[in-house]
């Protein structure tokens, strides 16, 4: 498994259109190119972090080299941006090595 974070601040009071576009990008995404899903943080300091699983990186860079999926919502969100792609960096990109996270039951 290959996952992404994204970390940024958001200015005040957009956070829901944050949450909306997120929710919709992400949800395109997944049917596109086979994305595993993503989570949503509001982190105590008040950044954002998204958390986003993939099968493998060929697919997120696949995705990341295609013309968006997801441009209206990927607009939401740059323009709702206190530091556009640079708060602390615009992703980090990791491989799983071990993973102990239990599935929630319905």
């Amino acid at each position: 498994m290959f996952v992404v974070l994204y970390r940024w601040r958001i200015r005040s009071g957009k956070e829901k259109q944050l949450r909306e576009a997120w929710v919709s990008a992400t949800k395109k995404i997944m049917v596109r190119y086979g994305a595993l899903g993503s989570r949503l943080h509001l982190a105590e300091d008040g950044s954002w972090v998204a958390y986003a699983q993939w099968p493998d990186k060929e697919r997120w860079l696949l995705m990341r080299s295609s013309p968006p999926v997801a441009p209206v919502e990927f607009e939401v969100m740059r323009g709702i941006e206190e530091d556009a792609g640079t708060f602390p960096f615009p992703f980090l990109t990791m491989d799983l090595t071990d993973d102990m996270i239990a599935e929630p039951s319905s």
